[in-house]
């Protein structure tokens, strides 16, 4: 604790920054306090110890000495004795203390001779000549950055628009370790860490600070234990698993990755085999539709197990790591640099290590991440879809309200339906379609009103009362406020979501935390500010460098500052801070303030807006994310199979599975969504789901049908899986067409 108040010997600073300055350590039995860096880059000192030896290999005489020699050398920043890093290039004489250096926008190189260039004499990255300035994000911390490289601003060498914030480079370095950092776009690594240690970027020596996490893989050891039966009988829920008991989950032999209660499932007992039907679709595709012959857990179990294991590569593989987080610094290359016998750099590791340390586990990471996320997100869906479900309660199946609906003008018909008199948002809906002649079109069919609200959705997502690229926030159109069209907006959303439509999907995060939690409780970002000018003027003030610099940007901006009632006085270059806090309020939240009250009262339609607030994570899930991409997976859970007695059920469901994975894997022409079109009439699942649930009949008849009012596709028994294939094909693509003209 009395380490922190203590001064380095060399630089006379008692900052503990381990960030800037390196760690900062005190040795009493010496009497000495230094920061690491501080050591390393003095210009008259070396490694002449042993690991264990002095500090972090220095020996205390020779440390001694340098804080003599450097008492005769007076800073050129802070005007002060004690300076003992000079600069390196030809004919310089000057010598800094190195947090002055830092201040100053020196540079340090943590390589080879550990050398210093001051600010005069720094290398710098050139913009190619074919290269135009612009701006783009930084990809570590997805906040802009300047097309032009300078101290704080750094390029990477093998990526054209890859730009980096120096400080954002530098605690990635120092996370990642020289093993495992690289560029964020390509992956490259020699050529990025070369260029990185030239711009002064120190890569420690040591492992990731992932690896360093007690139990990081600990996930990787659970086995998966969920019933995904389409029926679960168990009261206690899906993930309820009780051993020798009927409600014991057994997982699929083929993938492990489905599970089910024995109860759920036709098997018997937990000796016996199960497969997921995803994995028994591939029999299908092979033309084995019969059942495997079960094996018994003892037959099974005379496989050679230790083999296979023995070919597996470990979750975290071992490497020669330091026993202690800081045990990197005992290795420093500057010692390693001096010794004649010893030419590499810090880069120029052994081969074995090298090889060790390719199995990247960033790529376990990331993947064990996003499939988490995945999985959070199916969770907050079905949420939201049973509160969606609670909602529709309200409305009244005695009562309809018919809309007719212009395709080539569905804003000015919609508002017309929801505008109209005896228009009830609690009544059950009907939409039919006309064309620009008011001929009601020969396609009534049951999805009309999944399309109306697709369509309704879409033109919202593009129109003046949205702005922004994928994620949007609300925009100020000053007619759309005189026409009451953010209401409007609000209460169409709400009603698609009760009943039965697709989501916006679009929401920025910002635009739906101020639905959630109030507006003043969020902090908007520079991401959520569409308007070029505003950005810019964002990004040049935070950009600015000194004080003088900030005040010539105000001044430019004078009169949109006023406007804004962002106009401060700027007394220190930390005011630009609350400046840019301002300035994000007022464009994204302040500006907007009466069309977001508008599209707040229309959300409240039906209860929506209320269930929002209590609920914020499961409405995210899709509010603000696209729907998930159907795949042969979702498209198999989604569809309840029905078999007439006598039938095979085994081989319909083969049959079945097996075309969804055709479809999936590009082997037929039509899609996935092609084939919910035919069975529902949409080409999405809403978040609400489909009532009643869709359902796969095995029936008598010679070609496929699809059954929009029950949401049933009815197939026809073949003998073999390719009359199956050609048959929903030939149905499915005549139906579309059928529908196009």
């Amino acid at each position: 604790g009395v380490s922190i108040f203590l001064a380095c010997v060399l630089c006379q600073r008692t900052d503990d920054c381990p960030e800037k300055y390196g760690e900062k350590r005190t040795y009493k039995e010496y009497n000495l306090t230094v920061h690491y860096y501080c050591l390393l880059m003095s210009s008259g000192i070396w490694q002449r110890g042993e690991e264990d030896e002095g500090v972090y290999g220095f020996l205390i005489k020779d440390i001694r000495k340098e804080v003599n020699r450097a008492a005769k050398l007076k800073c050129n920043i802070c005007k002060k004795k004690g300076a003992s890093i000079g600069c390196v290039a030809p004919k310089c004489k000057r010598s800094y203390h190195f947090p002055c250096g830092v201040q100053r926008e020196c540079i340090f190189q943590f390589m080879e001779q550990f050398g210093s260039y001051c600010w005069e004499h720094r290398p710098v990255q050139k913009l190619p000549s074919d290269e135009s300035r612009g701006s783009s994000q930084c990809t570590i911390c997805l906040e802009f950055v300047e097309h032009f490289p300078m101290y704080n601003i750094l390029k990477s060498p093998c990526c054209k628009n890859a730009w980096f914030h120096r400080d954002c480079l530098q605690y990635q370095a120092l996370s990642a370790g020289v093993f495992f950092f690289r560029c964020t776009v390509c992956n490259n690594k020699d050529k990025f860490q070369n260029e990185m240690l030239r711009m002064g970027i120190h890569i420690p020596e040591k492992d990731a600070s992932w690896e360093l996490e007690e139990n990081a893989y600990q996930d990787l050891l659970q086995r998966y234990q969920h019933c995904d039966a389409r029926r679960c009988l168990c009261r206690n829920g899906r993930d309820y698993n009780k051993p020798d008991s009927k409600w014991e989950i057994k997982c699929c032999q083929c993938c492990g990755s489905r599970g089910t209660h024995l109860a759920c499932s036709p098997i018997q007992s937990w000796e016996e085999n199960w497969e997921c039907i995803e994995c028994r679709s591939i029999f299908a595709k092979s033309g084995n539709y019969q059942n495997q012959k079960k094996r018994s857990l003892a037959t099974s179990e005379k496989i050679d197990v230790t083999g296979r294991l023995l070919e597996e590569p470990s979750p975290k593989c071992p490497r020669q790591s330091p026993g202690s987080q800081h045990g990197f610094l005992l290795r420093s290359p500057k010692m390693l640099y001096k010794e004649s016998s010893c030419s590499g750099t810090l880069l120029d590791l052994p081969a074995s290590n090298k090889m060790v340390m390719s199995i990247s586990p960033l790529i376990n990471s990331s993947s064990r991440n996003l499939s988490v996320r995945r999985m959070q997100l199916r969770i907050q869906k079905r949420e939201a879809s049973n509160i969606l479900r609670e909602l529709k309660l309200q409305v009244n199946n005695t009562k309809t309200t018919r809309l007719n609906i212009n395709r080539d003008n569905i804003w000015s018909s919609a508002l017309k339906g929801f505008r109209g008199r005896n228009f009830n948002p609690a009544n059950t809906m009907e939409v039919k379609f006309t064309n620009c002649k008011s001929r009601v079109e020969t396609d009534a069919f049951h999805g009309s009103k999944h399309e109306f609200f697709r369509l309704l959705m879409l033109h919202l997502q593009n129109s003046s009362l949205f702005e922004g690229s994928s994620s949007k926030n609300l925009s100020l159109d000053s007619q759309a406020i005189k026409e009451n069209l953010y209401y409007e907006a609000g209460k169409m959303i709400a009603v698609s979501l009760v009943h039965g439509g697709v989501p916006p999907s679009f929401f920025s995060k910002t635009l739906f935390n101020c639905l959630a939690y109030g507006p003043e409780n969020v902090k908007p970002t520079v991401e959520d500010v569409a308007d070029f000018d505003v950005a810019q003027t964002i990004k040049m003030i935070k950009s600015s460098r000194t004080l003088a610099i900030l005040k010539s940007t105000i001044s430019d901006r004078y009169e949109y500052l006023t406007i804004a009632g962002c106009l401060r006085p700027m007394t220190t270059l930390c005011d630009k801070d609350m400046l840019v806090n301002d300035v994000l309020l007022y464009h994204v939240i302040k500006r907007v303030h009466s069309p977001f009250e508008s599209f707040r009262q229309g959300l409240k339609t039906l209860g929506v807006l209320e269930k929002i607030q209590m609920h914020p994570d499961a409405f995210s899930s899709i509010l603000c994310h696209k729907p998930e991409r159907l795949s042969a997976r979702i498209l198999g859970d989604l569809f309840t199979i029905h078999c007439l007695s006598g039938v095979n059920k085994v081989k319909g469901v083969d049959f079945w599975m097996g075309y969804l994975q055709d479809v999936e894997g590009g082997e037929s022409a039509a899609t996935l969504e092609d084939i919910l079109v035919f069975a529902t009439g949409t080409s999405s699942i809403p978040p609400i789901g489909f009532e009643p649930d869709p359902s796969v009949k095995f029936l008598p008849i010679k070609y496929p049908v699809g059954n929009r009012q029950l949401n049933c596709v009815e197939l026809p028994i073949t003998k073999t899986y390719e009359q199956f294939k050609n048959k929903m094909d030939f149905a499915i693509s005549s139906a579309l067409r059928l529908e196009v003209e």
